[in-house]
């Protein structure tokens, strides 16, 4: 049995979660999600906590146990504290900006680039070269932080690019002169 999904999920004060079917919806202070499971799992609320359990002990109902219990811890955290991304762009005359609700990133093409929000996105610049993502879905932070850095990811020699926050970037060595 999975560990991830053995334990239950509990739920903060000010936050529902609502079972219908296969279909699960948190509210909470910063908004609402809904989601629809994988078949193969039940769920059953007791007090201020979800417990996750496969329906049956077939490998596809074992598999989606944790998936599904991950997928309802997610959605409780993102009504309550929402999920952030950090990138930082690296390189001369490599900037970001925030126009309206679109960013606008100039990394070194003879265009700027414009990324333009899904629902519940929201980009900040600080210092022209940190972004941050923020949202409450996590699965859509995490796409949208990534198509921010597919615009010039970074590159081996120099550094230059755009890359998370975190990321650690593998440095070659260029090439050596003459001999």
């Amino acid at each position: 049995m999975s560990r991830i999904g053995k334990t239950p999920v509990l739920i903060p004060e000010k936050v529902t979660v609502d079972f219908d079917g296969l279909t699960v919806t948190v509210k909470g202070p910063k908004g609402e999600l809904k989601r629809i499971m994988p078949e193969g799992v039940s769920f059953d609320k007791k007090d201020n906590t979800v417990v996750v359990s496969p329906t049956t002990t077939k490998i596809h109902s074992r598999q989606r146990h944790g998936l599904c219990r991950a997928l309802i811890a997610n959605m409780v955290e993102g009504v309550t504290q929402g999920f952030s991304k950090k990138l930082e762009i690296v390189g001369v005359g490599s900037r970001a900006q925030v126009k309206g609700k679109n960013l606008v990133v100039s990394a070194g093409y003879s265009h700027p680039v414009e990324m333009i929000p899904p629902d519940g996105i929201t980009y900040k610049v600080e210092s022209n070269t940190n972004v941050t993502v923020s949202g409450i879905d996590k699965e859509i932070v995490g796409n949208e932080a990534a198509k921010i850095r597919s615009i010039r990811p970074p590159e081996p020699y120099k550094g230059k690019g755009i890359k998370y926050h975190d990321e650690r970037i593998l440095r070659k060595a260029g090439k050596s002169g003459k001999k």
